[in-house]
């Protein structure tokens, strides 16, 4: 297959190379990465500012495009501009130091790169190794890999895309993955504030954790189990539930009424 890689840690960060070195062993891999890292950007693009696209090398030999923008940036410039000639089959974006779970699908660059390749017609995944301090990328490299054989699950449906987490243990720990839903794993955030040399404040957001959503299907909870959490995602972001109790309001000439 020839697969399109990126990340939002930047195009230096372990885990692409990683990656690529695990991917190569059976496709052809092309890296169009941030040139800095891009984390919690979202699925920003760079519209007011130019673009550059810089050849890296690593060891003499060619690793990738290091781009001034966003993981949504590089697919874009990817697949229309740098590598336009190129009959890509899948968009994979990683792999993440740290998780993508519950709320981190909305701030992540690692899933944003991903959900641009699905707007632009292609398979996607997002992959993550479930540790922010000493990530395992070998075992999640090896994961991608093994699971691309399946052509199943490369056969996903338009503007879609998966998520997946994988534990950070030896590959031979892992107990199998699961399909996982988003949970409401979120963050309780709050600022700091501080001085900076002239006596300015500051602000530097700290915050912790909230993970009570404790069902089986859920995405860090099979990962406490050493399961893989793999977790079907969309750019599309109607609540049709919402939507159908608001079809029931009515609006008249004196506002609105049930």
């Amino acid at each position: 297959m020839n697969i399109l890689v990126t990340n939002d840690d930047g195009i230096m960060a372990p885990g692409i190379f990683i990656l690529k070195k695990e991917l190569e062993k059976k496709h052809n891999v092309y890296i169009v990465a941030p040139d800095i890292e891009r984390s919690a950007t979202g699925h920003a693009i760079t519209i007011r500012n130019p673009l550059w696209a810089k050849k890296i090398f690593l060891n003499n030999e060619f690793l990738g495009y290091a781009v001034n923008g966003t993981p949504a940036d590089c697919v874009k410039l990817g697949l229309e501009a740098i590598y336009n000639n190129i009959e890509f089959d899948i968009i994979i974006s990683g792999i993440n130091k740290g998780p993508n779970l519950g709320t981190d699908l909305l701030y992540s660059g690692t899933v944003s790169g991903a959900l641009e390749g699905s707007l632009n017609g292609y398979p996607a995944i997002a992959i993550s190794s479930a540790n922010y301090q000493n990530p395992n990328y070998e075992t999640a490299a090896k994961f991608i890999s093994d699971f691309l054989e399946n052509p199943d699950f490369i056969a996903m449906p338009d503007f879609s895309a998966l998520n997946i987490n994988v534990p950070n243990v030896e590959y031979s720990e892992i107990k199998g993955f699961k399909i996982t839903r988003q949970s409401k794993r979120r963050y309780k955030d709050y600022f700091e504030p501080r001085k900076d040399p002239y006596g300015n404040t500051y602000y530097w957001m700290l915050g912790e954790i909230i993970e009570d959503d404790n069902e089986e299907d859920s995405d860090y909870f099979v990962l406490k189990e050493n399961y893989v959490s793999i977790t079907p995602i969309k750019s599309f972001l109607t609540d049709f539930e919402y939507m159908k109790k608001l079809k029931k309001i009515k609006e008249d000439k004196n506002g609105f009424k049930g």
